[in-house]
């Protein structure tokens, strides 16, 4: 039986809460997000964990209700894994990004999250974008949450076809970089993680203060 589902909790996951950004480079995928936690004008965690590694190939980033998100984080890396012990080979990216997107179907109007899922396969680098009813798009560039608007901004100026990681990285943080200056739910700090050919790796702490750095020249130009 269809459940009824509520508009407004559609448009409240994909409009607040946090922002984050996924691109799709020549040599791999780049994911980077924000790390501020609101429960509505409440800021209840400054250091929240909102991208997540699936696989050794395969990374998700999570806006909306941070359990839901979670619980379909945890069935997915499970369901990669028995995939790997199963077929002996890793899941594509098409195939995990469709699981997910088939969990949020099922439970629409109970599972309040939308997701990038990106990753490296034997066709290459992919991004796939989810919404909260389960529909899902494969995208090169894409922002989400309260501030993708702003973060377009920097995307549609800086993000083109054929960019390397290193320079992916870059412009996704400084797409990051404006929302937090300029979206009340967004802030505090920000991650950045890349998958290539290598597998799956979040940046440190100083590599984000040098591209932290780099951000704020390319800011004043």
């Amino acid at each position: 039986m269809r459940q009824n589902v509520d508009p407004k909790m559609i448009e409240n996951t994909m409009l607040k809460g946090t922002t984050t950004v996924g691109m799709v480079c020549k040599d791999g995928v780049v994911l980077a997000t924000d790390t501020r936690v609101t429960a509505g004008g409440y800021v209840a965690h400054r250091q929240g964990k909102k991208v997540y590694q699936i696989d050794k190939h395969l990374g998700m980033t999570i806006a909306g209700v941070v359990a839901d998100a979670q619980d379909i984080v945890e069935v997915l890396k499970a369901n990669t894994r028995i995939f790997q012990l199963e077929k002996d080979r890793p899941m594509a990216v098409s195939a995990a990004s469709r699981l997910t997107a088939n969990m949020l179907f099922q439970n629409r109007g109970a599972l309040m999250v939308q997701a990038l899922v990106g990753g490296v396969d034997d066709t290459g680098p992919h991004l796939f974008s989810i919404d909260p009813l389960g529909s899902v798009n494969e995208e090169s560039c894409i922002a989400t949450g309260s501030g993708s608007p702003v973060a377009y901004g920097v995307l549609e100026n800086q993000f083109h076809e054929g960019l390397s990681v290193q320079e992916g990285i870059v412009v996704a943080a400084q797409a990051i970089f404006s929302a937090m200056k300029r979206n009340a739910y967004t802030g505090d700090s920000f991650a950045v993680v890349v998958i290539d050919q290598s597998g799956y790796r979040e940046l440190t702490a100083e590599e984000k203060d040098s591209i932290e750095a780099a951000g704020i020249k390319i800011q004043q130009i």
